[in-house]
């Protein structure tokens, strides 16, 4: 069996002509700018990418970002797929702004493995040298790169290279395997076209495989396309895993239909948002003091977007504070728990902090409100266990929506689950139909749920006392929950005996129409005029009877509506259709004339019951004549 060599991608950073470009051409024979603009300018402009396969056969992607402060919106692009940072410095100069501003955002995305590159080392003397890597070691304290390996190297002689190269494998084999049991996300960051092949994207693979042939969703516009292929370094492959830059040409969606910032995944899973629950970090140099509704650019994944901050637990955050906030964004954007961002202000431009997402659909929220601060430390915990058992808290849901709104996979789920089943904390719930997937629901929850319904029924039989129960969607609507949990939750009440379900309508156990003695002479009064005129039985609201009773004696079984207005004794519809069905017998059918002669009624009531016939599937209308329904064939 052919093992696949694990995967990782590495990005440089640093500040514009500290040579990392020419650091990554030097480590992969690849030059990673492929612009003319950049070729012309000897400086890189945008995301640039490479390739090389390290001593223990680990293959690694480079990303190589622009470091001129000026292009950071690329810079940022790119940073968010990196498992390791290769931190550029310039021996000649040493840490200069943008090594600051690199560093800071590398310590904000929490990307901890890394090493620092001395280069241009064959322009020093060993003295300077010195001091440069003294000041780059007090440069790092404090960061997540603190105590990284610090490998002076020269692109131009060589000097350092196998070194930086062994030291890059050694740390790269500390990394845990990147998950692959999950479901595919790729950040767009460049679209293009191929001639003869289409649309192309790239990007860094996380979380889950992909396939040719596989339906893909381009998020957040919800365009669907499909595989058509997939390369790994300009080598075709049929299955991509998670861990490093992949391109995929796609069928279906037009190049202009996709740009920078979108997500390529498959169908079902996410849904695009414009509010994120966050925890943020403000940098102790921040430029700024952030207030109620203050504008920020959100950087997440490849996007970027407007955002306004809503503080929850401050009245503002100053430089080194952090804090709860709920970013509104401009323009949707695809997030899910855990992902990292970077804030900046959006003019002048400068990076504030950064954060990391622990709802990406949440509510909004009120100011201050200690509930709300709990969920959120919650959540941002993020144990399987807690998320199952806080989303069970008010609906039901199944493990697919568990899955998709938690972000956890799906083993994590029916663990927990087991477990809160085990404790007794959630029930499972009563499927109302076969192969419908099973609900859960907080013990606490479903006995909320139990005594809405149950007062609601209650009310609605003091209100209605002569009808069977409440009609079901009128139950639904009122509980206001989806028609899924409810259906599971009545199925669920009812095998409890709590409540009855009759098919259409619901009622209590104790609920029965019951007439009263002036009710019950009313009924009389008009069982006899409809039986006095049988076949042209008056109108009950010409007899002044009260609709509800009307309704009741139908519920109870006594009469028949057959039209808005009429109706018959359940005893004369019973003869009345059975002799129906014997004259279409004698005389191979029968029409609307031949039933109002033979019953000696008008047209109107001759229509109503054939038409009343016709619905109930007794006989059915062939032109002019009915004749028997024809049954299925058993």
């Amino acid at each position: 069996m052919t093992v696949t060599p694990p995967t990782s991608v590495v990005g440089t950073a640093g500040h514009v002509d500290h040579g990392k470009s020419t650091l990554v051409k030097a480590l992969t024979g690849i030059d990673p700018d492929r612009l003319r603009e950049e070729k012309e300018r000897e400086m890189t402009i945008d995301l640039g990418f490479a390739w090389l396969t390290l001593p223990s056969g680990r293959r690694v992607s480079m990303i190589d970002v622009p470091g001129h402060e000026r292009f950071i919106r690329n810079m940022l692009a790119g940073v968010g797929g990196f498992d390791a940072a290769l931190l550029v410095i310039a021996a000649d100069e040493g840490p200069m702004p943008q090594t600051r501003e690199h560093l800071a955002i590398l310590d904000l995305l929490e990307i901890r493995q890394g090493i620092v590159a001395i280069t241009k080392r064959d322009l020093v003397e060993p003295d300077w040298l010195e001091l440069v890597m003294n000041e780059t070691i007090e440069l790092l304290q404090g960061t997540t790169l603190e105590g990284a390996p610090l490998i002076p190297v020269s692109a131009i002689t060589g000097e350092g290279l196998a070194e930086l190269i062994q030291t890059l494998d050694t740390l790269l084999a500390t990394l845990p395997p990147h998950p692959a049991d999950g479901k595919p996300r790729l950040a767009v960051d460049r679209v293009f076209t191929i001639a003869g092949f289409g649309t192309v994207v790239t990007g860094t693979l996380r979380d889950g495989p992909l396939s040719v042939g596989q339906e893909i969703e381009i998020l957040p516009a919800g365009k669907r396309g499909r595989i058509r292929g997939l390369q790994r370094h300009r080598e075709k492959v049929e299955h991509a895993s998670p861990g490093a830059r992949t391109a995929v040409n796609i069928s279906g969606i037009a190049v202009e239909e996709i740009s920078r910032g979108d997500v390529l995944t498959i169908p079902g899973w996410l849904t695009p948002t414009q509010r994120i629950d966050a925890r943020i970090r403000l940098l102790a140099d921040a430029p700024a003091i952030l207030e109620q509704d203050d504008e920020v650019m959100l950087f997440i994944g490849t996007s970027e977007t407007l955002a306004q901050l809503t503080l929850l637990d401050a009245e503002k955050l100053t430089p080194g504070d952090t804090g709860w906030v709920q970013l509104r964004l401009r323009k949707p954007v695809v997030a899910v728990r855990g992902d990292r961002f970077i804030l900046r202000r959006p003019s002048p431009s400068a990076t504030l902090g950064g954060g990391v997402v622990v709802d990406a659909h949440p509510p909004r929220h009120r100011r201050f409100h200690p509930a709300t601060i709990a969920t959120l430390e919650l959540l941002a915990r993020g144990e399987p266990v807690e998320l199952v058992r806080h989303a069970l808290a008010e609906e039901p849901r199944d493990v697919a929506t568990l899955t998709r709104q938690l972000t956890l996979h799906e083993h994590h789920v029916a663990d927990a689950l087991e477990v809160l089943q085990a404790q007794g904390e959630i029930i499972a719930l009563v499927s109302p139909t076969p192969h419908t997937p099973t609900l859960y629901l907080q013990r606490e929850a479903l006995e909320a749920w139990r005594s809405r319904l149950v007062a609601l029924l209650a009310d609605y039989h003091q209100q209605y006392p002569l009808r069977r129960g409440m009609p079901k969607e009128a139950a639904r609507s009122q509980l206001e929950i989806a028609p899924r949990a409810f259906d599971a939750l009545v199925a669920t009440f009812a095998g409890m005996g709590a409540i009855v379900d009759d098919g259409d309508v619901l009622r209590l156990p104790t609920h029965a129409i019951q007439l009263t003695p002036q009710q019950e002479a009313a009924a009389q009064r008009l069982l006899a005029a409809l039986h006095e005129t049988p076949y042209t039985p008056p109108s009950p609201s010409t007899l002044g009877v009260d609709p509800e009773l009307v309704n009741a004696l139908i519920e109870l079984g006594y009469i028949v509506r057959v039209d808005e207005d009429i109706v018959f004794p359940t005893d004369v519809m019973q003869e009345i259709e059975q002799t129906v069905l014997t004259l279409i017998d004698a005389n191979n059918g029968l029409t609307l004339a031949q039933f109002r002669d033979h019953f000696n009624t008008s047209r109107k009531y001759a229509q109503a019951v054939l038409e009343y016939l016709d619905r109930k599937r007794v006989t059915r209308r062939v032109g002019d004549v009915r004749v028997r329904y024809a049954q299925p064939q058993s």
